[in-house]
Parts: C-alpha cells; structure tokens; sequence
C-alpha cells in the first residue's frame, strides 16, 4: 500500500537497531496490517502530520512492520491489537507500548518516553512476560479437562446476544466445534450470532468480529484464515444437524474465497480485504454496487491457505461440491510445490525465492499438518507422506522439553528468545493424533500426549478461545472414532463415512488389513465387524458408539 505518512520507516532488521544504539536514541516499531483500517487512520491522522513525523525522525528510529508477513515479530511486541505503537531500546527489548494513538496523544508519549530515555536509558527497558517465564506447568490429562471447558463456555456464554464473552464479539471457530458435540442448544445459537451478524449477506465470507455485545460496530475487514476456519466450523455443523442454514453459511464463504480472495497467479488465496476507504462493506445492496471494491491483500501465506484448503476439503465431504474440491486442490498443489521444503512450510510465496531455506514455524507447520491430513483422509491417501514429512521436521526443529517452541531462537531483538504458543502446541498436537491413526504411528500419539501434558497443569484456566485443547484432550484419553474404509476415495463407502458420526471422527480410506471393499469401525479397544454398504457401516457405528 501507499505510504501517506511523513515518517523515515526503515525496515526490520540488525541495520536499524545498529543506528539506533550508534545515535544511542529509542526505537518506534509500528506493526500493521494491510487490512488494518485503524491502521490507516493512523498513519493519516498522526504519521502524516509534520511535527510529529519532524520529531520521530529526529529522536527515535522509527520501524514498519506488515504483522501478517512478519508473524514472530508480531507475537513478541503485540500490544493486544492493530495498530501496535512500540518504543523500544536498541537491543529490542520494551520501553513502553499503545495502540492506536491520534496526534495529541503521540505528542505526549513521545515527549513521555523521550523523558525516560534521557533519565534512565535502557535500564527502562524489560522483556514482556511471555518471553521469560518458565515453562508452563505440566499435569495429568483427565477427563475433568473437557467438563472444566464446558463449564467455561456455560459459564461464559451470552443467553441474550449468543456466542461467548461480553465485548468485543469474536466467531471462535473452535469454541463453536467443540460446544457442538457437547452442548448443541447452546452451539447453534451461537453459529446463528456469529452468521446472523458477522456474514456479509452481499458479497459473502465473514467480517472479522464485532466490538459491542449485541454483534453491533462490525469491523469488516475480512480474513482468509478465520473465514477458511469458519467454513470448517459451518460445515461441520451441517454435518451433525442437516439443515440448511448451517451449510449455506459455508457456501456463501466459498463463493468469496473463490472469487474476491483467489489470487489467480498464484493459484492460491489472498490473504484479506480491507474494509476500504468509505468502508464499502457498510452500504446497502445498491449503493455497494457501484462502490469501489474495497482493496485486497494478494499475499499467499501458507498458514491462512492451509486453513482454507482444509475447510473447503470439509465442505466437500459432506456435500460433494466440486467447486470447493477443485480450488482446494488448486491451493493444495500450490502449498505442496511452492511452499514445502523437505517438511518445512515457507511462510509466504514472498519468502519462497529466499537462498537461505524456509524457517520452521510451528503455526505455520500446525496448519500445513491439518489441510495435508484432512486431504489424505478426503481425496488422496498418498498426501499422508507430506504430512508425515511435515510432522518430522516439526519434531527435529521445535520439539523442546515435551512441547513445542514457535521457531528458532535467533533473530533481531527479541526474536533471539523463543515463545511456546498454546494454541500452534495444540493444533499441533491434534495433527499428530490424526497422522498416528492415519499412518499407524503411534509414536506421532504418544508425542501429542507429551504435548498436551505439558499444558494440562494450567488447563483449569485456559478461556474458550483454546476450546481445542480440551477437544484434543478428549480424543487422546477416549481414542478418536475410527472409520477404516478398504475402498478408494470418493467410493459410496468411503464417502459415507466421511458423512456418519461427528466432525472428531477420522476417516482411514484405502485402509490395510481389510477385505477390499468392506469398512469397519474402531474405538479404543473396540472393533466392528467388517462392513459392506453404508447401511451396514451406519450400524456398525451406532453399536460402536452405544
């Protein structure tokens, strides 16, 4: 984009921290997004003005950093949202912090953190809390994990508006799949908030959340990563309820992905869409018409691709859209050619041309294992050696003391300190669950466990947005429901079992050990009888799960 400000941004890297210790003078880092709309103001309303800018080019080095194309930068000065104002030491660690600050306030807290620069110089300074403390308590995995979360979601959901918390009102994807399983009443009524207010009913695909109780002051910024999660999540509440109001949700999803957010050089998705300069998404039918588009970010970024190849993947399944198979797939070749490097994923098509090789994020390697697990599982067992590949190289470059750190220790400021995220740890720990049962590997189970052990001391106190850690929990202690199916993909058994039981089961097509043709059922120590049709296979489940 554009840069309407006046400020002297240099980039991410030794260079600008050098200057800063040569001039001995603090760092400003600004962290952005493109799809921002904040953002934006900011640099209009407070970059642009001229003292202001006269005076960060003066006093501090002031840094630009696009959040979603540098993620560990992000997660180590995040200041809880978009924009991020950052005043830092020359060694990278933290003076002071804001988000989003109009002129008068920029004037005082430069002048503030100039003050403080001048009277106690680096000795102001701290590493955020995330970066120092020791590692998270570890403990037994129970079955009180799953009822602790379920108690959070009751005791935390909105009786009047729907979905969970007061305010800001998020969709919460895997808050949602899990209370679907186990409290459906209470489910629904926060899939229909979350597609009642968030959908956008012109042009489909959800806006990213909104800031009042009631689903009112829709930000409508629009991301590929929790649209292609929320497709998953609709999805799979067709799957348990058949109604139609939980699959067209998803349908109008696809439909934005395949036409705003495809990228068509890249065969791949965009990354978001911004709201636009008169925010377009807030006009009526007729007028948006004749709007502008609101611009798009064609960033390919494998994390958020990922997410949506394995929610159109889904889709599929359940309802044999070809449209959704077919960009999926399209996606799907462009993650595996272009962004995988023996199991590492790149970050972003950007990166892809670097001589140096990919760097191995765990986010990043979390979602990859997922799309290529749900693609082994859907429409081509053979893909099950990627995700092999991908889990491998997780193990060999981020496995650190029974969990798992979110990419190497090295890097500029604080990108020398490691974090270990519980959200990657459990996406990825639930990929390991599905590659075990897929593969046969029960090494890739026991280090799922390992992981999530090392969590469950702190579980009473995870909040709903970490639903998946219970939901993995659940599925380690009871064993996942199993579908072998001895039959090729897309065969009427095998596709009927993509369809029977719930959205935790995993499906096994082309399975060993069976008759060519026959499926059976497995969970924990329990097994089926072999199974011809699907009626048969739709018994063998009820008995099973009975």
């Amino acid at each position: 984009m554009d840069d309407p400000t006046r400020v002297e941004w240099r980039e991410w890297g030794q260079a600008a921290f050098d200057e800063a210790a040569a001039a001995d003078i603090p760092v400003l880092l600004s962290l952005t997004a493109t799809w921002c709309d904040h953002c934006h103001e900011m640099d209009a309303e407070t970059y642009a003005e001229p003292r202001i800018a006269a005076n960060i080019n003066d006093s501090f080095v002031p840094i630009r950093v696009d959040v979603d194309r540098q993620p560990r930068v992000r997660d180590r000065y995040n200041m809880g949202g978009f924009p991020s104002t950052v005043f830092l030491a020359p060694n990278g660690e933290v003076l002071t912090g804001a988000g989003y600050l109009g002129p008068d306030g920029m004037r005082q807290v430069l002048d503030s953190v100039r003050t403080m620069w001048q009277t106690k110089g680096s000795g102001a300074a701290r590493v955020p809390r995330p970066l120092r403390e020791d590692n998270p308590p570890a403990g037994e995995l129970t079955p009180e994990i799953e009822q602790a979360m379920l108690g959070q979601l009751s005791e935390t959901y909105d009786e009047t508006a729907g979905g969970w918390g007061q305010e800001p009102k998020f969709p919460l994807p895997d808050a949602l799949e899990f209370a679907l399983k186990r409290d459906r009443e209470m489910a629904l009524r926060s899939y229909d908030a979350v597609s009642a207010n968030l959908l956008d009913e012109y042009e489909g695909g959800f806006y990213r959340f909104a800031t009042d109780r009631d689903w009112s002051g829709l930000q409508h910024e629009k991301l590929l990563d929790s649209n292609g999660a929320l497709v998953r999540a609709f999805a799979n509440a067709y799957l348990l309820t058949g109604k139609d109001e939980y699959r067209e949700p998803a349908e109008r999803t696809i439909d934005y992905l395949t036409a705003t957010l495809w990228n068509g050089d890249a065969d791949a998705f965009a990354n978001s869409q911004a709201p636009g300069e008169d925010d377009a998404h807030s006009l009526d039918a007729t007028d948006r018409a004749s709007a502008d588009e609101p611009p798009v970010d064609d960033g390919v970024f494998a994390g958020p691709n990922a997410l949506a190849i394995e929610g159109l993947l889904i889709y599929y399944a359940y309802t044999d859209d070809e449209r959704a198979r077919r960009y999926a797939e399209r996606a799907l070749a462009t993650l595996r050619e272009d962004l995988l490097v023996d199991g590492v994923v790149t970050h972003s098509l950007e990166n892809a041309a670097s001589d140096d090789g990919p760097t191995c994020l765990l986010t990043n390697q979390a979602r990859a294992l997922g799309a290529l697990t749900t693609a082994a599982s859907t429409i081509d067992p053979s893909i099950l050696a990627d995700a092999t590949a991908v889990a491998d190289a997780t193990i060999d470059r981020l496995y650190d003391e029974d969990s798992f750190l979110d990419g190497p220790a090295e890097g500029v400021g604080l990108l020398d300190r490691s974090l270990r995220p519980l959200d990657a740890n459990v996406a990825f720990a639930d990929g390991l669950l599905e590659l075990a049962v897929l593969s046969g590997d029960d090494r890739y189970r026991e280090l799922a466990r390992e992981t999530l052990e090392a969590f469950a001391g702190a579980s009473d106190r995870f909040g709903v947005q970490i639903a998946r850690y219970a939901t993995a929990a659940a599925r380690l202690l009871e064993g996942p429901l199993v579908l072998r199916v001895a039959a090729d993909t897309g065969s009427d058994l095998h596709r009927a079992a993509l369809r029977l039981a719930d959205h935790e089961k995993v499906v096994v097509p082309d399975a060993d050990g069976l008759e060519a043709g026959t499926a059976r059922v497995e969970r924990g120590d329990r097994v089926s009888e072999p199974a011809e049709t699907p009626a048969a296979l739709s018994e063998r489940v009820q008995t099973i799960l009975d």
